[in-house]
């Protein structure tokens, strides 16, 4: 029985651990990867264009495809595109992941090897749970947020849409971070971060520009 064929929107060190996780899985066909540069590699696989070319791509039947891009603004804006053509959008998750049956996933999300995600936790659409990071119990995990490698999140925090975690940052229960907003490197969340803000620190505390 053939696999499904799936290509990957990107070719950076992103793309590079998610076609790994894919190759693993033995379950899809990966027939190459998209680029806005033709001098770009992934490995071996072909390049097929840049994303102007997904259309004909879905028209010669490569029905799946995982958009591979760090940038969550721009990787939003893909999977809106690739849903309006008809894609379908698994999950990349590494076998060296754990994650629990009761954990409630969308599509198009990358859980990294190392990384945790205990019981009755959300992840959304496009969301990425890189490597050895932990998403405790009740966690909520907007669309398209990024936790980064060894981030630590505690029960009950809410991440919002597109917000990014960056490395080691960690967050004490049951506090909220809002759609947009940036944790720096080490950071340690003990109270609401409001949308779009950025705060770093230990405490973290909002960043003045």
């Amino acid at each position: 029985m053939s696999k499904p064929r799936l290509v990957i929107l990107g070719s950076g060190g992103h793309a590079k651990v998610i076609a790994e996780i894919f190759e693993e899985s033995l379950s899809f066909d990966i027939v190459g990867f998209t680029s806005l540069s033709p001098s770009e590699t992934l490995f071996d696989y072909p390049c097929l264009g840049n994303d102007g070319q997904l259309l004909q791509l879905f028209a010669d039947g490569i029905t799946h495809a995982f958009p591979a891009i760090g940038s969550n603004r721009i990787r939003y804006r893909m999977l809106a595109e690739l849903r309006q053509l008809g894609f379908s959008l698994p999950n990349a998750i590494s076998r060296h992941a754990i994650v629990s049956p009761r954990v409630r996933l969308g599509t198009a999300i990358a859980i990294m090897p190392g990384a945790v995600v205990n019981t009755c936790s959300t992840i959304e659409d496009g969301a990425i749970l890189n490597t050895a990071s932990s998403i405790d119990h009740d966690n909520y995990i907007g669309a398209c947020a990024h936790i980064a490698p060894g981030c630590h999140l505690a029960g009950n925090v809410t991440v919002g849409e597109g917000a990014f975690l960056a490395a080691g940052a960690t967050a004490v229960p049951g506090v909220t971070i809002g759609p947009w907003a940036t944790v720096g490197a080490g950071g340690v969340v003990i109270r609401e971060v409001t949308a779009g803000v950025t705060v770093v620190g230990v405490p973290a505390t909002r960043l003045l520009r």
